[in-house]
């Protein structure tokens, strides 16, 4: 099996060049949340650097921090607070670790604090819905910037005609707002504001996004459809998400945003393998 991955410009994050096409990326979670939607969060700086070093260690190419739980039913909290959640963690590991960082925020002065820290990367789960100034602050960083298509404002029945109108418009945005083009990442949003079925159809069709030419990252990591589909709690979900990341890779993801890295990278080389192999 080859599938031929149209060529994309490198995008350079922090030290690292993400050369798309040659490989999957792995991403790992890092939750400096206590009310994180899959058990996994931390509540103390020194957890959430040793796990980051051990997802490292492990393969991961990215971490990702994040202080506010993103579930549908979680409390907002403040800036400040979720400020002084993120960023000792970024402080520490960009003087300590070589990956990028980068820093799952929608608010402004979290992102600019953690930019300041030493993150390399923004990464907005609301894709400039809630917060157009993240392109501005990416494209004066000049780092790149993950957009997110979220439904959960505006449910949609064509959900994959629905997520390429909405990406086709916030790269738009960003790219007015300075970003360079190369510095533009997409997500279709898996369980933000989608049905379980739609996730499913967003796996199954991910190629199609392939129209609006950027990486691709695909997050599906112990989510709700998964556990709806095999009648499982979050920390019994490894398979499914296994699963997941398999077909996406199959399907064009060039980043997968996970958990469960030591085994999720063991997943993308044999997948890898398969799909990205040359004749």
């Amino acid at each position: 099996m080859h599938r031929e991955i149209p060529a994309l410009p490198a995008t350079r994050c922090g030290n690292t060049v993400f050369n798309w096409g040659e490989r999957t990326y792995v991403m790992g979670i890092v939750n400096v949340s206590p009310d994180s939607f899959s058990g996994d969060g931390l509540d103390n700086v020194d957890s959430a650097i040793a796990q980051a070093k051990l997802f490292i260690r492990q393969g991961a190419d990215i971490i990702d921090i994040g202080g506010e739980s993103t579930r549908p039913d979680s409390k907002p909290i403040s800036e400040e607070e979720e400020i002084a959640r993120v960023v000792p963690v970024i402080k520490a590991l960009s003087s300590q670790v070589s990956v990028p960082i980068s820093i799952d925020t929608y608010k402004s002065s979290v992102a600019i604090s953690a930019v300041k820290a030493g993150a390399n990367l923004i990464n907005d789960v609301w894709g400039l819905k809630k917060c157009p100034e993240l392109a501005e602050i990416a494209a004066e960083a000049k780092i790149p910037i993950i957009i997110t298509s979220n439904q959960r404002d505006e449910p949609s029945r064509d959900i994959i005609s629905a997520i390429t109108f909405d990406l086709e418009d916030k790269i738009r945005l960003a790219e007015n707002s300075g970003v360079k083009p190369e510095n533009i990442i997409i997500d279709p949003g898996i369980g933000f504001g989608k049905t379980a079925e739609q996730n499913l159809e967003i796996i199954g069709r991910l190629s199609e996004l392939k129209c609006l030419k950027k990486p691709l990252l695909l997050g599906t990591s112990r989510k709700s459809f998964i556990g709806k589909v095999l009648d499982l709690p979050e920390n019994q979900r490894f398979e499914g998400t296994a699963a997941t990341v398999a077909i996406g890779i199959a399907n064009g993801a060039d980043i997968v945003r996970v958990h469960d890295v030591q085994q999720i990278v063991r997943v993308c080389r044999m997948s890898d393998a398969i799909i990205r192999r040359k004749e």
